[in-house]
């Protein structure tokens, strides 16, 4: 699922002749503007759109000023797209670090590319599907979900500061966060840790040394307290993760009764 199998770039092109692939395609426009053509229709783009398109759709890439972009092909995506769309992205810049990303991990021949490519493909996926449905969220917000989207990995990201930052007491952002997510923002922010964390150690079985090197990605600065809030979520240490989920290791019953204090 959400296999990323091939991500490219373009630098400032004016044309892409008509091609289609056997996998998906997601290409994002990290600048300029263009028509993507197809048989029956046209879908204009312009800077921070997505365009999908399933397999097998010949198309053409147009630009009278030109463009940039990166695509990324994908074989079997939980997309529901039946034919090619265009998504808005939205203002965090949370796709764009995904696709920059992906191009990235592609690149690098190192032994964690295809877990953190895997962990990409599943969040684009997801993202892009959320934003198909995500209800409308007031504009403050917006700003405190998309600042913990951005600094989620940064583990002297201060949320406190910058919840002071907004001419609101901290008791209505946080019951106003909580209406319009279901969760305070310092719990926003751990589940998201959780959550790519979880991503990252999916694909492969864990030593305690990738174990140290997924918490400083999700932005713990230490990796036992880590541990104990990912075997709070998961009910199961973060090294024996991947094997849960293949059957192979058995939960760890004695954190079922704990609960994130929040």
């Amino acid at each position: 699922m959400n296999q990323i199998i091939y991500v490219g770039k373009h630098l400032l092109t004016f044309s892409v002749t008509r091609h289609a692939h056997d996998s998906w395609e997601l290409i994002y426009c990290t600048g300029g503007e263009g028509t993507m053509v197809f048989d029956e229709y046209q879908l204009p783009y312009e800077q921070d759109d997505i365009i999908v398109i399933p397999p097998n759709t010949p198309h053409v890439n147009e630009s009278r000023e030109g463009f940039t972009n990166i695509h990324i092909n994908m074989l079997d995506p939980t997309l529901s797209a039946k034919s090619p769309l265009l998504v808005r992205a939205d203002s965090s810049g949370f796709l764009l670090n995904a696709f920059s990303a992906a191009f990235f991990y592609y690149s690098e021949p190192a032994q964690s590319t295809a877990a953190l490519l895997s962990a990409y493909g599943d969040l684009i996926c997801c993202h892009l599907m959320a934003s198909q449905s995500a209800p409308a969220r007031s504009k403050v917000v917006e700003q405190i979900e998309s600042a913990i989207i951005r600094n989620y990995p940064d583990c002297d990201f201060e949320l406190d500061e910058f919840l002071r930052s907004f001419p609101f007491s901290d008791d209505y952002l946080r019951k106003l966060f909580k209406r319009e997510t279901g969760v305070t923002p310092h719990r926003f922010l751990s589940d998201k840790r959780l959550e790519i964390a979880a991503s990252c150690l999916s694909s492969t079985h864990t030593d305690a040394q990738n174990v140290t090197e997924v918490a400083h990605l999700c932005g713990f600065r230490e990796p036992l307290y880590f541990s104990r809030m990912f075997k709070k979520k998961y009910g199961v240490a973060p090294s024996n993760y991947s094997l849960h989920l293949a059957g192979e290791a058995e939960p760890d019953r004695s954190s079922e009764s704990m609960k994130i204090k929040m």
